[in-house]
């Protein structure tokens, strides 16, 4: 399992989010509280949107604790939306190309959870990426497979209809192969102007996730990283949150 924050509002700068807050993204990466594993150190990545309509991403391979790169880009880059994460690998490769957030066009995304049997049914579910798509698919990840078959479910025009028919279709695979459908996720996609957090699974108590929307912003995570009790609301099981730099905007059921 892995660990990420999303924040959306008034321009920080990335240290702020993710290195001075008490119980941070790169404290979580040595000691989280709320995952299967408290160690997170298969990678880190950073994304963010300035002037451009791509967003900048920086991924690396060793952890986060000791990456002095990403210390030294979070003390200078300023962003008013952030994406951020750190990876505890369920199976796949240990690679840049599958560190989160992925990122296709203007859309990035990244996620917390596993799609079970993944080695089984990721032929099926790479045959469900459209093929303008398919060429951004650099990793081998359950995760970014995920992502890019949104694209053939609208993401563009409807991403909590995308992530609700992706979940569908990755289930009846699964179901296809004599499988149970298990897949598991708190995830996060944004156009750079719009987010959309889902928090869902097949069977049984899915990844944690809350949202704080105090103040002037928005701030989806993993896990808290701060102890004020009265700040986290935590996201309900099969949920879609919509949120903008306007703050939350919505959060209703997933199906």
């Amino acid at each position: 399992m892995c660990r990420w924050q999303t924040y959306c509002g008034p321009a920080i700068y990335l240290d702020q989010l993710i290195y001075e807050p008490e119980h941070s993204l790169i404290d979580q990466s040595m000691h989280a509280f709320e995952s299967k594993s408290a160690i997170n150190a298969d990678g880190v990545g950073v994304g963010w949107y300035g002037d451009r309509d791509i967003p900048g991403i920086y991924r690396q391979i060793q952890p986060a604790w000791n990456d002095n790169n990403l210390r030294n880009l979070s003390h200078h880059v300023s962003a008013s939306l952030f994406f951020a994460h750190v990876r505890a690998s369920t199976g796949t490769a240990v690679s840049i190309s599958n560190c989160h957030p992925f990122v296709h066009g203007n859309w990035m995304f990244m996620h917390n959870g596993s799609i079970s049997h993944f080695a089984q049914i990721r032929r099926d579910m790479e045959a469900g990426i459209p093929d303008d798509a398919y060429g951004q698919r650099l990793g081998t990840t359950d995760s970014e497979a995920f992502f890019l078959m949104m694209f053939a479910n609208g993401l563009e025009s409807n991403p909590a209809a995308a992530f609700r028919d992706t979940i569908a279709q990755v289930e009846t695979i699964q179901s296809a192969h004599g499988l149970e459908p298990d897949i598991s996720m708190a995830a996060v996609v944004t156009d750079g102007e719009h987010i959309t957090a889902v928090r869902y699974s097949s069977s049984s108590v899915p990844p944690s996730l809350y949202w704080d929307g105090s103040g002037n912003h928005v701030t989806l995570v993993s896990e808290p990283f701060t102890s004020d009790p009265g700040q986290w609301t935590e996201v309900p099981p099969d949920q879609v949150l919509h949120a903008s730099r306007e703050g939350i905007g919505a959060i209703v059921a997933l199906h």
